[in-house]
Formats: structure tokens, C-alpha cells, sequence
């Protein structure tokens, strides 16, 4: 790191420990002053309207971010507050997004933003339709890799990682070891819970840049049956157990056509806030792997209800004190699909480099590739020239809403099936989709065009300079980009 940035750091952090020191005195009444300073530390970072928002809305006593803003204060540990603060608003968000944003220019690909990476293959559960339940303890990625994938990672500017499995806390002393050697990096953890115990919360707020995602998918009852029996009662105590220990965590729900009422209701999420949970990570079930059921994909009809409840839960006056995020029907803010680079990736266990977290088909791997050589493979620059897969970004993904793209893509490259079980072909996968794609599609449309949607600023290959002279219509047909990835005149 230059001198110019740690003395930087440096100053950040005085400035934001001082702060939370006034904050703590009364919390109601400084919060002005928190937004304030918020917005002179990252200013840069997100547009001038942003931070104009927040100070309104935190003026706002009625205000639902107002209330957020306060839990978070009042809830966290103060020591993790001002460390991920530092790790993911500093490192990440300002010094990472500068250098993510220059490295795409200098390399001609895509560099990511986040990158996912699964410490192990093991778990404990064996959840319906998860295709880790299959892998057994089979494979570990070494805490030389895993270090060496931060190391890399970092250097391209991507100081935010993801850990997924299997069950990572497996591994949770060698994830705190990790954590602990890169401070200038934020780290979220997805867990099934049941290995959180007190000597955990204690080392997550002494490392100060970890936080978890609990695996909850409404009632008792909705959970269980995909989760296992007693695995719902785990969670809440797991919850309890963090929320004494002023730990930062949230839950990481799949919704399916069976549970999608459950993990969308009042009483749902209202019991979350009230366990301590500060944001809802929402998947759409995807049918990938061997076991995988396509009967729980969500209906078209749910997908919309998703969408407008989205809107509500996150409405400032009517809606719920916590931060929710839908990957999936959350497209519109992003350009369309992430995966391949563009804001993230996924290692696997196997040390497989994966465009996506659900696309288990790879030509590299970290035992014999760099992660810039994988950026730049065949796989992740059809990502890179084929995105978006499609304009309408209520459609995002070359899976399951656009999955003639993927059968192109992965038989264009001639990627492998990156499953550590059961290798699925393409065709395999695709096939599961095709029904909800082209009943998702008119639905989709209509939605789209009917909506106002605000502009994500969003480059893609076809806009840039060799985009455009690759391209007869000067890059601004989606459709030609497509049929110069895959080789078409």
C-alpha cells in the first residue's frame, strides 16, 4: 500500500473512532453528525443524491433507515462497527472500487468486486436441493490458498470475500486466522449456524471484519423440511448466543415455490430484526447438481410478487429496519447478471475457478492458474463479452432466465462440469429451465416495460472502445455481442 493511503487510513480512522465515540453519548440525538461525517469520508464513492438521502433520511425521525441506522449503533459491537467500516467502506468501497474500475480498463476483462471462495466440501446438513449435501468431506481448499486467493485478490482491488460451502465454520479457525491477516479486507460467512458457540463470537468481534449469514427460511415448519429436524431451533439460539455478543450478523434465505410466503411475511420478519439480524440475503432456488428439484423454482407469478415485495419491505416510511437483497430480481440496480468477473466469482473446494456460485462448469483452476489467467480464460471472457444476457434485467441470468446463453457459452469454451460428485452435462442443466424461462419471459416484459428503472451506469464490453470497433452497429446491439462471442459473423 502507498504511504499516501496508509496515512490516509490513518486519518479515516481517527476521524471515524472519534465520531462513534460523540455517537455513543446519545445516539438519537448525534446521528446527524455520524451521516455527516459519512458523507465527507466517501464522498466519491456513490453519487452526490446519495448522501443527500441519507442525511434527510436520518433528519427523519419516522424514517425506517433512520431506525436501521440506530439498531446498528446501539446493536454492534463498537469495535467491529469502526473495523468494517474500515474494511469494506475504506479498503473495499473507496481504494477497491478505484482500482477495480482501472483494471478493467488496463486488462480488457473483468475484475471482480466480491469473490466467493468454499473453505470445504463438508457439511453437517443435508438439506433438499443443495448440492453440497453430495460432496461429503471430501475436499478442503489449505489456508495457504485460501491466503493466496485474498493475496491476489487484493491486488486487483477486490477486498470483500465471501465464504461458502459445504459448511465453512468447519473450518472457522482457520477463517478467523485468515481475517485476522487481512484487516484491510471484509469477510461474510454463510453458515448453517450450528457450529456458532461463544468462543466464536468472541474471536468474530476480536478480528473485528467478519460477518455471518444464517441459513433461515421461515416457520419451523418451512425450514425443517428442506434443513432437517431441530435445525430451525439452532438457528434462533444461534441468533440469541450472536446478538448478546453484539456479533454482526443477517440471514441468507432460498426461497422456493414452497416457502415463499413463509420468508416474506411480517411475522418472519419481524422475528428476525427482533434476534438481531441487520440484512436478509434472498436467493431465487436455482435447480443445479444431481438432486436438484425444478418443482421448487419459484412460479412466475411468486417471482413477481418478489419483486413488488421487495419495493414494500424496503420502503422508508411503511417498510422493515433491515437491509434486504434479492439477487435475483435485484438486476435492474446492478446491469443485469454479476457473475463471471464482473462483480464476483466462485472458487470451489476443488480449487475450481467458477463464474458463479450455481454455474459448475470451469477451464481453470487456482492449483494451475492465476486469478487474472481465469479472467481472461475463454469461460469468464464469453461472460465478459456476452453480458448483459439480456437488456430486460428482471431476466438476469444465462441459467435460468436466458439458458440458450449458457449452452452456447459453455460449449463454445469447452469448459468442464466443475461438480464434485455427479458431472452434469449443459444440456442437463439448461433443460431443467427452459419451462420457467419461457413462462417467466412475457411476464418479465411487461413488468420491465411497464416500470421506470434508473440508470446503473454499468459498462459492458460492447461499450467500450474495443467493443465498439469490434461491432458494425458500434457496440449498442446486445444481439451482436452475442454473435461475436460465439464466433458469428
Amino acid at each position: 500500500m502507498a504511504q499516501s493511503h496508509k496515512l490516509q487510513k490513518q486519518a479515516i480512522r481517527l476521524v471515524l473512532h472519534e465520531t462513534l465515540k460523540y455517537i455513543d453519548k446519545n445516539p438519537d440525538r448525534n446521528l446527524e453528525k455520524l451521516a455527516n461525517n459519512i458523507s465527507t469520508l466517501f464522498s466519491g464513492l456513490f453519487p452526490p443524491e446519495n448522501f443527500k438521502k441519507l442525511k434527510l433520511a436520518v433528519a427523519d425521525r419516522d424514517n425506517v433507515w433512520r431506525n436501521f441506522a440506530l439498531s446498528l449503533i446501539n446493536d454492534v459491537d463498537r469495535g467491529v462497527a469502526e473495523q468494517m467500516l474500515m474494511s469494506l467502506g475504506i479498503d473495499a468501497g473507496l481504494y477497491g472500487t478505484k482500482a477495480v474500475r482501472a483494471n478493467r480498463e488496463k486488462y480488457h476483462c473483468n475484475i471482480p468486486f466480491i469473490i466467493l471462495f468454499d473453505p470445504t466440501s463438508a457439511c453437517n446438513l443435508k438439506c433438499k436441493g443443495c448440492w453440497a449435501a453430495e460432496y461429503g468431506y471430501k475436499q478442503s481448499l489449505s489456508n495457504e490458498e485460501m491466503q493466496s486467493i485474498v493475496t491476489q485478490g487484493k491486488e486487483m482491488g477486490t477486498h470483500f470475500y465471501m465464504l461458502t460451502g459445504g459448511e465453512p465454520l468447519i473450518r472457522k479457525n482457520d477463517i478467523i486466522e485468515l481475517a485476522a491477516n487481512n484487516r484491510d479486507a471484509g469477510f461474510v460467512i454463510y453458515t448453517n449456524s450450528t457450529l456458532i458457540d461463544q468462543k466464536f463470537c468472541e474471536d468474530m468481534n476480536r478480528v473485528g471484519n467478519i460477518g455471518l449469514a444464517l441459513s433461515l427460511e421461515g416457520t419451523e415448519e418451512s425450514n425443517d423440511w428442506r434443513r432437517g429436524e431441530g435445525s430451525y431451533k439452532r438457528t434462533l439460539e444461534a441468533m440469541e448466543l450472536l446478538k448478546k455478543n453484539k456479533c454482526l450478523f443477517g440471514v441468507s434465505v432460498c426461497y422456493t415455490r414452497k416457502n415463499i410466503e413463509f420468508v416474506t411475511s411480517d411475522e418472519f420478519m419481524d422475528m428476525i430484526i427482533q434476534k438481531g439480524a441487520k440484512y436478509s440475503l434472498m436467493f431465487n432456488y436455482m435447480p443445479v447438481g444431481h438432486g436438484a428439484d425444478k418443482e421448487l423454482i419459484p412460479t412466475p407469478a411468486q417471482r413477481e410478487y418478489m419483486y413488488n415485495w421487495l419495493k414494500k419491505v424496503r420502503n422508508s416510511k411503511t417498510g422493515k429496519p433491515i437491509f434486504v437483497m434479492d439477487f435475483q430480481n435485484d438486476g435492474e440496480y446492478v446491469g443485469g447478471c454479476i457473475a463471471g468477473g464482473r462483480n464476483y466469482f466462485h472458487i470451489n473446494s476443488a480449487g475450481d475457478i467458477e463464474p458463479c456460485v450455481f454455474i459448475h462448469y470451469s477451464d481453470t483452476n487456482i492449483r494451475t492458474h492465476t486469478l487474472m489467467q481465469a479472467l481472461k480464460s475463454p469461460l469468464f471472457t464469453q461472460y465478459y463479452k456476452n453480458q448483459p444476457f439480456n437488456d430486460n434485467h428482471l431476466r438476469p441470468c444465462p441459467m435460468l432466465e436466458n439458458p440458450e446463453y449458457l449452452r452456447k457459452m459453455i460449449k463454445q469454451c469447452g469448459a468442464h462440469s466443475s461438480d464434485l460428485i455427479h458431472e452434469e452435462s449443459v444440456d442437463e442443466l439448461c433443460d431443467k429451465c427452459m419451462e420457467f424461462a419461457a413462462a417467466w419471459a412475457p411476464e418479465a416484459e411487461r413488468i420491465w416495460n411497464s416500470t421506470k428503472h434508473r440508470d446503473t451506469h454499468t459498462q459492458y464490453y460492447r461499450d467500450t472502445p474495443e467493443g465498439k470497433a469490434e461491432f458494425a452497429c458500434g457496440g449498442s446491439c446486445s444481439e451482436c455481442a452475442k454473435k461475436a462471442a460465439n464466433g458469428e459473423e
